[in-house]
């Protein structure tokens, strides 16, 4: 599949059509758990081996005209004064205003409660990738039900897939979940509600939130979860090897080097654009988040990944005060 594990240096393609970026909008929430869904909007199946081959329109609809950003609204704290409050809700809105196509960042701190949900609202984003952690939850998922573990073919395949992005490890395992079905189940039952698995076994075309995968974090790093501790601990070990050349991303946040990730980057034959996200737990400054950045549009893989991490940092200081 074209979703493929290379290093960040390797990979260019020209700059091609540039996707206009979604309205946006924020909100910082005092309390735990999930943040609020949003429509979900179906992603376009490219030409390159992850997905099927579509019709290029006759006559090129004429571009939407962007809706103008909100500015992300962040409540300060006793530990986060006002000034610095403001500073880092301005620093957020300036990362996303970078983006040349959709961005969209959820942020949550284990420790205080505080949630952020910022950007790309009824936009769909195709999770190259990042899917193969929730392929990995539903395959544990599904384990458990059957009063079992994972067998050491399961496991081999769970490794590459993780820690080296194997394709073909996670079309093995994809087909072990029941493919698009099982794991749309999987996802019910995670309370995932704006995620639609990817058609006729193109995995890395299913549509996702940052909301979502928020969601889907906190099964593994937290208690409040379907997920046995077992199950949990043994996601939290592959991520934390993910091979040296993949750990860019929400790792840019972390404040001593501490972090849990997984990404992903698969570019569209219909333009050439890039899709780059990037998900995981981050340590900072003695705060403990989970964060997810999605997005779509980018010219070229490094714009991307450049653009997430810049997002990642500044919804992480937004959302603990700097």
């Amino acid at each position: 599949m074209a979703i493929r594990s290379v290093s960040r240096a390797r990979v260019l393609v020209p700059v091609g059509l540039l996707v206009a970026a979604g309205a946006v909008a924020a909100a910082l929430q005092g309390q735990s758990g999930g943040v609020e869904g949003r429509p979900q909007m179906s992603v376009v199946a490219d030409t390159t081996s992850s997905a099927p081959p579509v019709a290029a329109p006759a006559t090129p609809a004429t571009p939407a005209t962007p809706a103008t950003p909100a500015t992300p609204t962040v409540a300060p704290t006793a530990a986060a004064p006002a000034t610095s409050v403001g500073a880092a809700a301005a620093a957020l809105q300036s990362a996303v205003d970078r983006a040349e196509g959709a961005v969209s960042v959820a942020v949550t701190d284990l420790g205080t409660g505080q949630s952020l949900s910022y950007g790309g609202p009824g936009h769909g984003f195709a999770t190259a990738s990042i899917v193969k952690l929730d392929i990995l939850a539903a395959l544990l998922l599904r384990t458990q039900d059957l009063g079992s573990t994972p067998t050491a073919a399961q496991r081999d395949l769970a490794t590459t897939m993780i820690e080296n992005s194997d394709n073909d490890s996670a079309t093995g395992l994809w087909d072990e979940i029941g493919a698009d079905p099982g794991l749309d189940a999987a996802n019910a039952r995670f309370g995932l509600t704006a995620t639609e698995a990817g058609q006729d076994g193109y995995w890395g075309l299913t549509s996702t939130t940052a909301d979502d995968q928020l969601r889907l974090l906190r099964q593994v790093f937290t208690d409040d979860s379907l997920l046995s501790p077992a199950s949990r601990a043994y996601i939290r070990e592959l991520l934390d090897q993910v091979e040296d050349d993949q750990r860019w991303g929400v790792g840019a946040a972390a404040s001593d080097g501490g972090f849990e990730v997984k990404n992903g980057w698969l570019p569209r034959d219909t333009d050439g654009l890039w899709v780059i996200n990037s998900i995981g737990r981050v340590e900072r400054d003695g705060h403990e988040l989970l964060i997810a950045v999605v997005s779509d549009g980018n010219p070229t893989d490094t714009d991307g990944m450049d653009l997430v991490e810049s997002v990642a940092r500044a919804a992480a200081e937004a959302v603990t005060g700097g």
